[in-house]
């Protein structure tokens, strides 16, 4: 067939669609929006199935990396998974803690995940709920772990966190507490008193 018989061939196909009312797609046109509900409803499904856990319990967890690696810190690497299952970069650790699925969900959807997380204000913060930069890149977003605020007018709290270049910690930060910070106050829906 001549590249202009083909080219008429098309053009009365898509005519002949249009006046019939639907279109003619790519098979990946077709096939991508049946995946992501599937995918959603997974991910949906595993978050609901995260059993509870009470904030005392969540900050022993967060605890245990600290000296998880033989007396050191776990390593933080993106790409890595440590001994119990869960990936050591920030959301892997963050899903250790919680107890959600192995290798747990990244920050974007830690922060985005309505099963997962609830936006919270600044001022509700307890003990075991996050503060999230889901924003930028995988090398600019971050979640850490609040456990306590370190003086009165709350200009500085206690946290968990794994962070890169050095794993594991348990630090004093500010993070997200000067006014258009990228980080924003979380609860985890598993999370108990």
């Amino acid at each position: 067939m001549s590249r202009r018989a083909r080219i008429s061939l098309a053009a009365v196909a898509a005519g002949s669609a249009a006046v019939l009312g639907f279109a003619v797609l790519p098979s990946s046109a077709t096939a991508t929006p049946a995946e992501k509900p599937a995918a959603t409803a997974a991910k949906s499904e595993r978050a609901a199935k995260a059993d509870a856990i009470t904030r005392a319990q969540m900050l022993e967890r967060a605890a245990t990396w600290l000296t998880a690696n033989n007396g050191a810190q776990v390593p933080y690497s993106q790409t890595q998974v440590w001994s119990d299952g869960y990936r050591q970069d920030c959301s892997g650790y963050v899903s250790m803690t919680l107890g959600l699925w192995k290798s747990g969900p990244n920050t974007v959807e830690l922060a985005g995940n309505r099963d997962l997380t609830t936006p919270i204000n600044l001022g509700d913060l307890k003990p075991g709920d996050l503060l999230i930069d889901a924003d930028g890149s995988n090398t600019t977003r971050h979640v850490v772990i609040f456990e306590k605020w370190t003086d009165d007018s709350h200009t500085a709290y206690s946290a968990f966190e794994q962070r890169g270049g050095h794993g594991t910690d348990h630090r004093v930060l500010d993070y997200g507490l000067a006014s258009g910070s990228e980080y924003k106050p979380y609860r985890p829906n598993n999370l108990t008193d």
